[in-house]
């Protein structure tokens, strides 16, 4: 969209649970995307590693996806408001090297933690190597210095220029995990050319969003396939400028 000329329209408006809010246009999404893809290749992470990310509702859930993409790393969303044993065994199943999580997130009129959570369930989880933490809520959090880091210390000083590699169609784009709540979660596992085809065809047939003149807003959490498909890759996909809600929606806002 940014080489097509489109960079300055708007791909995401986004409104904070407790009144604040954000806009990013096509342009500064791709730069966002950019400084997170650098971080993680600064961090290691690589093409074939899986990243486990454990987010609010807020922007860099969807910059975190789009620059694991960007990578060739594989992402696994795991639902903000699952358990730590719930997010310990989706880690351990995909051997994930990094978590991408935050301190907390707001619901409700108050703020929830999340980074407390991640720790527990790292207790046993030994393939993590390191913990990306965005600051939300700014409450205070359990620090682990040789894991944890900061997101605005890593990601906020990287370079905005970033070339994104290509990939064969099958190559691996993310694992999503059933509920478990008739047996143990199981991972399905899309690749990225047809589940990027599918995401794009039925997001533009179903809604016929109108990018030029229509906003758009999924009601879904980023943490089930319908928030991958149409908050982040259907609607990036087809030029779509939408509405990124972070608490639940019926919350009076």
């Amino acid at each position: 969209h940014v080489n097509a000329g489109r960079g300055a329209r708007v791909a995401i408006y986004f409104e904070g649970e407790p009144g604040d809010s954000r806009t990013l246009t096509y342009s500064e999404l791709l730069e966002e995307v950019k400084r997170c893809a650098n971080g993680l290749l600064e961090i290691g992470i690589k093409d074939g590693d899986r990243v486990a990310i454990y987010m609010p509702m807020i922007p860099e859930a969807v910059i975190s996806m789009l620059a694991c993409a960007r990578i060739g790393a594989t992402h696994s969303v795991v639902f903000g408001g699952f358990s730590a044993d719930s997010l310990q065994a989706r880690i351990n199943d995909a051997d994930a090297k990094l978590v991408i999580t935050a301190d907390g997130g707001f619901r409700k009129g108050s703020a929830f933690p999340l980074k407390p959570t991640v720790d527990e369930a790292l207790k046993s989880a030994p393939s993590v190597e390191r913990v990306l933490v965005v600051q939300r809520t700014k409450e205070e959090v359990p620090w682990s210095p040789s894991r944890d880091i900061w997101w605005h210390d890593l990601v906020e000083k990287q370079s905005a220029e970033h070339e994104a590699k290509p990939f064969d169609s099958e190559h691996s784009l993310f694992i999503l995990y059933t509920s478990g709540t008739t047996a143990k979660p199981k991972g399905i596992h899309h690749t990225t050319g047809g589940y990027l085809t599918q995401a794009a065809f039925t997001h533009q047939v179903v809604f016929d969003i109108k990018p030029e003149k229509d906003i758009y807003w999924c009601t879904a959490d980023v943490g089930w396939v319908t928030g991958h498909s149409y908050i982040v890759y259907g609607p990036m996909i087809n030029g779509a400028t939408q509405v990124m809600y972070e608490g639940t929606p019926d919350t009076p806002h």
